[in-house]
Formats: structure tokens, C-alpha cells, sequence
């Protein structure tokens, strides 16, 4: 979110034509409809309307804890975090996240506000390939542009993760699903998967899509993406626009 308490969005935003991937500033009070039903965002602003001194003005900020405006009860976390969705924790700046057990004399890497100006730069590439009996897959990944000198981790998102009825805990795309940016936000990262393509007929929970998380804790989970979910630990830098890789198939 930003300085003043509104979402700031990169994604799938409803409209009257349906969902179209937008870069808004959605307002806190916006309708919370129930989950996997859309209602109308309330934007405040287009991002691709403001202008570049603007943008350098939005800090960007970690949510509260309990996440506003949460329809999915997911807990990310069971073992490390059972009581996740009970915590309260105040907005801090993106680049001050809470750090658990954390001292000053750690050593802690200094980083700048991460401005939205800043956010928006980030790019990765990605390259799939499958083992030679296809009983693997193998990501590939190239980042530029990152928060620099930061933890970040891959997430993967499969089809029943946001299923309306009994859905399936989101997970990590490798373990350890966790890279270092060096001092101009640049990294690689890859992960192997076990059959994570199966055929559609076999409705195995295919992987359909991956998300770069920037980890404003500082840290990573091991099986879990987190312990609060998007915007209270974990933060969306990038993402396919759209479900991918039903072109692939893998085995047992």
C-alpha cells in the first residue's frame, strides 16, 4: 500500500468489461465482495497517468496485520504460524519490514524507500524446460531491476490454490524458493519441480503461473510462501499476466 493507507494494484483489476491487468491506486474503503466473486474496485488513480515525479513520491508500505479487505482465509503457514490470522502489526515502510528476533547490531542491509517509481521498473525473464521423460521441469529466471541487496522467493500458483470450494495451500517453486538481489537488484534463480504439468485429465493441481515475492521479513519459510499472505509479509513484484504453461506435459 501506499503512505496513505490505499492499495497499490498491478494485476487482474474488475471493470465493466470484465478483468483487465491494470496499475491502479485502489482505495481502503473499497467493497470487500465474498470470495471468488468480483466487485468494482474503487480507484483513486491510474498509474499509468501519473507522472515520473509522482510515482517517486508513493512509498511503498507493507499491510496491516490482520490483512484489510481479506476474503481469503487461507493459513499459510500451519506449523511455523497457526495463529496467523490473529496478529496485529501496524503499515511500516516497505524497506523496514518487520524482522523477527531482530537486533541493530545484526548488521541489517540498508536499502533506500522503495518508491513506486522504483517498483514499476522491475522485469524477469523465464525459460521452462522439461526433463527428457518428462517426469521433471526445470525453471529458468532472470531479474533486473529488483529491490537491491533483498530477499526475495518464487511462489507458484496452481489451479485449485484459489478455488471457491476447499482450495489448496499456495507453495514455494523449489526449496529453498529464496534469492539475494545484488546492489543493482539483479539475480538469477532456478527450481526443479516433480511432475508439476500433469495432464489436464488426471486433475492433478497443475502449476499455472509463478509470482516473484520482494520479502520484506527478510527471510523465507521453508514449505510456506509466507505467514500472513500478500501484502502483510510477502509482497508481489512479478507475475505472468495470464494462467500459463497448458502447453506442457509431465508424468508420474
Amino acid at each position: 500500500m501506499d503512505q496513505d493507507g490505499n492499495f497499490v494494484v498491478v494485476g487482474m483489476v474488475p471493470g465493466d468489461n470484465g478483468l483487465a491487468w491494470r496499475r491502479v491506486i485502489v482505495a481502503a474503503d473499497s467493497p470487500l465482495p465474498g470470495f471468488g466473486d468480483t466487485a468494482p474496485y474503487k480507484i483513486l488513480r491510474d498509474i499509468d497517468c501519473m507522472s515520473q515525479a509522482e510515482l517517486k513520491d508513493v512509498i511503498l508500505h507493507t499491510l496491516p496485520l490482520p490483512v484489510p479487505l481479506n476474503n481469503y482465509g487461507m493459513l499459510f503457514a500451519p506449523e511455523q504460524r497457526p495463529q496467523a490470522n490473529t496478529e496485529r502489526r501496524p503499515s511500516l515502510p516497505l524497506h523496514e519490514g518487520y524482522i523477527a528476533d531482530y537486533r541493530s547490531s545484526d548488521g541489517k542491509r540498508q536499502i533506500p524507500p522503495v518508491t513506486l517509481e522504483k517498483w514499476l521498473r522491475a522485469e524477469g525473464s523465464l525459460e521452462v524446460c522439461l526433463s527428457e521423460n518428462s517426469r521433471r521441469a526445470l525453471f529458468r529466471f532472470t531479474f533486473r531491476n529488483l529491490v537491491p541487496d533483498s530477499v526475495y522467493t518464487v511462489m507458484s500458483l496452481r489451479e485449485q490454490d484459489l478455488a471457491t470450494d476447499n482450495p489448496s495451500r499456495p507453495g514455494p517453486l523449489g526449496i529453498p524458493n529464496v534469492f539475494i538481489t545484488d546492489h543493482d537488484g539483479n539475480a538469477n534463480y532456478w527450481a526443479e519441480l516433480p511432475d508439476p504439468f500433469p495432464a489436464h485429465e488426471r486433475n492433478g493441481n497443475r502449476v499455472i503461473n509463478v509470482v516473484v515475492l520482494y520479502m520484506s521479513s527478510r527471510q523465507s519459510y521453508g514449505g510456506a510462501i509466507g505467514l500472513y499472505g500478500l501484502g502483510g509479509d510477502i509482497h508481489a513484484h512479478l507475475k505472468l499476466k495470464s494462467r500459463s504453461f497448458d502447453e506442457l506435459i509431465t508424468v508420474k
